[in-house]
């Protein structure tokens, strides 16, 4: 699958907004008296740990939007895997928007690799079975896009982007609507042809009950490898089957196993550890 680049139109407003908070109202007050106007630098940024790097598009607009003379040469693309010492890229320009932008640049990418890096060791640790990772809406406020293109750049795929592209019916709709049956019957009178619906089930007799309404997609919620294995039998292919609930790089080898199509992981964006980048002076330019 190709990664295709966010729009800077979507991506501009979220380093802008860092920066401002950085900046405050006075600027970078320890570079503009330690640092001369006229002084230009190298640097470079050097992963710390092994990963995936994801975000160097808002890293880069970082550095431009503080000085737009700054240049970065990527070296490696977002989506690779690197090793401690790989040079992601090289930047060079005035040594003051160097370094008023670095923390905002570094903690753009450090964030958004290391969401790819856990992401891509839940994908490589199923691989060679059917199911595909996906994240949920379980991201941080504002950052929505720029996570779920960071589980993109790790080798997982998207759920819903927000509650407007498709519905969920999940265990509180059930319960105020008054059952599966009755959720899944208003669903399908609320909403358009083109939006699909999905509903999550805790047990196998929910999910008989969905089936005989039937949805596009079931969501197996906290089910046993076993459980899950009866449930795609149930579904025998008439809807997607997703599994959700504990999902680490240990446990999705046997969810995996049991045969669904997708595994869905939330903390992948809302958990995930920042993989450590670091901004290296390499000379004088």
């Amino acid at each position: 699958m190709t990664l295709a680049p966010l729009p800077r139109l979507i991506v501009e407003p979220l380093v802008r907004n860092a920066l401002v908070e950085d900046l405050g109202l006075a600027g970078d007050v320890t570079t503009t008296a330690v640092i001369p106007a006229a002084h230009r630098s190298r640097v470079a940024m050097v992963t710390r740990q092994p990963g995936v790097v994801a975000g160097l598009d808002a890293s880069e607009l970082a550095f431009q939007l503080v000085d737009p003379s700054i240049v970065m040469t990527r070296h490696l693309p977002d989506g690779t895997k690197v090793k401690p010492g790989d040079v992601i890229a090289t930047i060079e320009g005035p040594s003051r928007g160097l370094l008023t932008a670095e923390r905002t640049a570094l903690n753009f990418l450090g964030h958004l690799s290391g969401i790819a890096s856990v992401t891509g060791g839940i994908v490589e640790a199923i691989a060679g079975t059917k199911a595909s990772i996906v994240c949920t809406r379980k991201t941080t406020p504002g950052l929505r896009a720029l996570e779920k293109y960071a589980v993109r750049a790790g080798g997982g795929m998207n759920h819903r982007f927000a509650l407007y592209d498709a519905v969920l019916i999940k265990d509180n709709h059930v319960a105020i609507a008054g059952g599966i049956a009755e959720a899944i019957l208003r669903a399908k009178s609320g909403v358009g042809h083109m939006v699909k619906i999905e509903v999550e089930v805790d047990t196998l007799e929910q999910l008989r009950e969905a089936m005989r309404e039937g949805v596009d997609a079931v969501l197996l919620d906290n089910m046993t490898p076993s459980q899950l294995r009866e449930a795609v039998d149930i579904v025998g292919g008439r809807a997607i089957t997703e599994a959700s609930g504990r999902i680490t790089p240990e446990t999705a080898v046997a969810i995996a196993g049991a045969g669904v199509d997708l595994i869905s992981a939330g903390w992948v964006t809302h958990s995930a550890p920042t993989l450590d980048i670091g901004l290296d002076w390499r000379s004088a330019a």
